[in-house]
This record gives C-alpha cells, sequence and structure tokens, in this order.
C-alpha cells in the first residue's frame, strides 16, 4: 500500500517543488516542463506501448505462415 501512495503522491510533490521554483523565478522553464511530472510518464508508457504493438506486428507480418 505504501508504494502505491508513493507513486500516486510523488508527481505531485514534484509539480509543487517545480511550481513553486517557476513562480519564485529561481527556474527559467516553460510550464510545460514544470507540468512534466504529470504528463512525462504517460507519454513514455504511451511510446513504449506503441514500440512493443509495432514490433508485435512487424513480427507477425514476417513470420507468417498462411
Amino acid at each position: 500500500m505504501k508504494t502505491i501512495v508513493t507513486i500516486i503522491f510523488s508527481p505531485i510533490v514534484l509539480f509543487l517543488i517545480f511550481m513553486i521554483l517557476k513562480l519564485s523565478d529561481v527556474i527559467d522553464w516553460t510550464w510545460w516542463w514544470v507540468a512534466s511530472p504529470f504528463w512525462l510518464p504517460i507519454a513514455i508508457a504511451i511510446f513504449l506501448i506503441s514500440v512493443v504493438l509495432a514490433t508485435i506486428f512487424v513480427f507477425g507480418l514476417l513470420f507468417r505462415y498462411d
């Protein structure tokens, strides 16, 4: 249970840290990078799933038995 809570709250804490640093002018990042703790894991997961599905599709075409 502790691991699930850590996974859920880590991006929130990281976003809050980035937001405070952005609003206090310590970092000069765009808001896309400040919000990256939310969208970056999702983007990586979508990319990996796409690579796996493309690999399965290509191997399915290469080793198809008619």
